[in-house]
């Protein structure tokens, strides 16, 4: 059998090393940080989806955000880790706390010149922006998005400098901060829509735009007083593109915004064929990624970023420990990740319906979101992985092997999309029929034609099925990227295990839980609403789940039980 899916038995039992206790210990505080700006996340988009629903509004919110945020994504924190905190970090190992001061004031003073350009013409050429990326928009969707993305982006431009923040103080092993951080910025999106939308004084999507720039200053206005302590007066901001240190990031960083670039086309790419699609198609990928996300951040994000300042300092021989380090991250990874997973398939329209089944979010638009996400799941496990194998990457300095596989699974992925949104967007969602289900009055299937333009031109959500497709075709690429990474790490280094030698036996746990969910939904009464069957049947299929995987010893079910125990005496 594959590594990926052997299960090794007693040796991934032993007591992990202090490489694994480091990793558990810093990707904890990422973690800590990461579940309190989600869940507050969490609570911005119960608010979007109260005000604004599915439809134009929401439409156009999403689609607005995205355009500035790729501005952050092509040059924040994926692309500022990745570049700058390898080179930064071996600095400050070797003592040259003032070269490291210098090297991060050139690079912040770069990155203020390039995003200030950047802003400047986003916002100028808005209306073009938008039309070439959500050529499906017309009329008040369109007015709408456009003057959501001039509003938006100088504040996404702000969370660029936020970013640089993160990188200092990541690499100084201040973990927290940075990412509990974005907190505040949905506290400002919140804000926007409570002060501007809820009193009728600006249109609520708007209101939450005004809320986006507020939120970046006060994401990074909380990170400068604790940057400017660790960095002890070493920091010069410059435009010092000849220093040694600053060369290096910049080698580094033209790769990896190449393949943060490939990414991020995928997502743009995704915009414009979701625009295609009935109105709503735009909101319902955002609530279900809202959701898909956060264990990715959690389990994912944390750990890889825990990992690569410690990878990217390590000698030859320290490199021969890598293999232990490898699995511990992709065993604790894992262990959440399943769980998430079969949560997201079994009680999916629950924890949708608790969250946002409110005020314009009605029942269709909870079944829509949690179907998507249900096929979402299915990718979670492989993309959790490939954060990990990234940063390995990252570290041994080749940053060019992620971006050509980011491509690979940019092409897969909208491959297997397109005809499947086009064909999908035929089914209607009617809770009256027993599927939840039905093909479109004279729609004909199998085809590649967008839908009726009609449908496009409507105000409130059509009800379609199509981000199913998108969705499919994510996850289908996540599993691809994976595949690809682990042969180039183990080309290079070790051969990683999905999983970390304990795949079997979390695949057993999930199995455990499925099985119990039936019998456990007859213990519901009749006309229970979410909160009860999520107690009754989550909580019966979490505890099933936590005790098959601590009767089959998986080192990170006994981790979590022990360290509960000791908090509880």
């Amino acid at each position: 059998m594959d590594d990926a899916g052997r299960d090794e038995g007693p040796a991934s039992e032993e007591v992990p090393g202090d490489g694994a206790a480091e990793m558990r210990r810093f990707s904890s505080l990422i973690a800590g940080g990461i579940a309190l700006s989600r869940m507050s996340g969490l609570v911005r988009d119960a608010a979007l989806a109260f005000f604004l629903g599915a439809n134009v509004g929401a439409d156009a919110f999403r689609a607005a955000l995205k355009i500035p945020n790729l501005l952050q994504n092509l040059l924040g924190e994926g692309v500022l880790s990745a570049s700058f905190i390898p080179t930064y970090s071996r600095l400050l190992a070797e003592d040259r706390e003032e070269e490291a001061g210098r090297v991060a004031g050139a690079v912040l003073g770069l990155l203020v010149v390039l995003v200030g350009v950047l802003v400047l013409l986003g916002m100028v050429f808005a209306a073009p922006l938008v039309r070439l990326i959500t050529p499906g928009f017309v009329g008040e969707r369109f007015e709408l998005t456009v003057t959501l993305v001039r509003i938006m982006f100088p504040g996404v431009g702000l969370l660029v400098l936020s970013a640089w923040c993160l990188g200092v103080l990541n690499a100084h092993r201040r973990f927290f901060l940075s990412y509990v951080a974005p907190v505040l910025w949905n506290l400002g999106i919140l804000i926007g829509l409570v002060t501007l939308g809820a009193s009728a004084l600006l249109d609520p999507a708007v209101a939450a735009g005004w809320g986006v720039v507020l939120g970046g200053a006060l994401q990074v206005a909380v990170q400068v007083p604790t940057v400017r302590r660790v960095l002890r007066g070493s920091l010069r901001p410059s435009l010092d593109h000849r220093r040694a240190g600053v060369r290096t990031v910049l080698r580094a960083f033209g790769p990896i915004v190449l393949g943060r670039g490939v990414v991020q086309l995928s997502a743009l790419v995704e915009l414009a064929v979701a625009s295609l699609l009935a109105v709503g198609a735009v909101a319902v990928l955002g609530y279900a990624q809202t959701f898909y996300l956060l264990p990715i951040a959690l389990f994912g994000m944390s750990v890889a970023a825990a990992e690569l300042p410690s990878l990217s300092t390590m000698g030859a021989a320290g490199r021969a420990a890598l293999r232990e380090r490898l699995d511990a991250g992709l065993a604790r990874s894992a262990f959440f990740v399943m769980g998430a997973m079969v949560a997201y398939l079994l009680l999916g329209g629950d924890i949708v319906d608790l969250l946002f089944g409110r005020g314009a979010f009605d029942a269709e638009t909870t079944f829509q979101v949690a179907a998507v996400l249900g096929v979402y799941s299915l990718g979670l496990l492989p993309a959790t992985a490939s954060r990990l194998l990234q940063s390995v990457l990252y570290a041994v300095d080749d940053a060019r092997t992620p971006a050509v596989i980011a491509g690979i699974r940019v092409a897969v992925a909208l491959a297997v999309a397109i005809p499947l949104m086009f064909n999908l967007d035929r089914i209607v969602v009617d809770l009256a029929e027993p599927a939840g289900f039905v093909l479109a009055e004279g729609a004909r299937v199998p085809t590649l034609s967008p839908p009726d333009p009609a449908l496009r031109d409507a105000t409130e959500n059509q009800l379609r099925l199509g981000a199913l497709g998108l969705a499919a075709g994510s996850a289908v690429g996540s599993w691809l990227e994976f595949l690809l990474l682990r042969g180039r790490v183990t080309r290079l280094t070790t051969r990683p295990r999905l999983g970390g030698g304990t795949l079997l036996r979390l695949l057993l746990g999930a199995l455990a839980t499925f099985l119990i969910a039936p019998p456990l939904a007859l213990l519901v009464p009749t006309g229970a609403g979410s909160l009860a069957r999520l107690v009754i049947v989550g909580g019966g299929a979490g505890t099933t789940y936590l005790l098959v995987t601590w009767a089959l010893r998986v080192p990170e079910c006994r981790y979590l039980i022990a360290s509960l125990g000791r908090r509880a005496r």
